[in-house]
């Protein structure tokens, strides 16, 4: 199985050595073939309206939009861009996942914060969480399975085959979401 890291904006090296560490064969996507051959991808934090222009451009929009195969997993302005609706501000997005986000929810980069979050499904008492500029999930749908919280809101959500989070698991050397990500794809595609 392959999985790819979009590699147009934002910690790409990060998400690729983590996945290299769990095994996982990776691929770079820059474009809409790279995509192809893939049962996984991963849409890192970065700037989601310079993500979201750069994925029009490339290609890569249409092409997510076209595969119902594809499982994604979207870290910070990854959750955003997975999001049905974003709250504050006026931006496209895949619209796969049916949560409504306030983009820079916590504050702008000097608000930025680590906290240990607990995932209970993943059995995970402490991960440390590095929140940078990230986006507050606003409201889910019931087709939406929250797996982490911080201080009452979603912080990390699952529907189907589509994972987020609003912090960067990929700055810590814990793998153990990455893996989660993983198997998942292997269990429901």
């Amino acid at each position: 199985m392959k999985v790819g890291v979009l590699a147009l904006q934002g910690d790409v090296s990060e998400h690729v050595d983590i996945l290299r560490k769990v095994g996982v064969d990776c691929k770079i996507v820059k474009k809409r073939e790279d995509l192809r051959e893939l049962k996984g991808l991963i849409i890192p934090g970065g700037e989601s309206t310079t993500l979201i222009k750069l994925m029009e451009k490339t290609g890569i929009y249409d092409e997510i939009l076209s595969r119902e195969d594809l499982g994604i997993f979207g870290t910070c302005a990854g959750a955003i861009l997975l999001a049905k609706e974003i709250l504050n501000y006026d931006q496209n997005s895949l619209g796969l996942m049916e949560i409504k986000v306030e983009r820079n929810a916590y504050g702008r980069q000097r608000e930025s914060f680590e906290a240990y979050i607990k995932i209970p499904k993943l059995n995970i008492e402490k991960f440390r969480g590095v929140f940078i500029r990230a986006p507050i999930i606003r409201d889910i749908s019931d087709k939406v399975e929250v797996l982490a919280e911080y201080e009452g809101n979603p912080v990390l959500v699952q529907q189907d085959i589509y994972l987020a989070s609003t912090f960067h698991p990929e700055l810590t050397n814990d793998e153990r979401i990455h893996r989660y990500f993983v198997e998942m794809l292997k269990e429901k595609l």
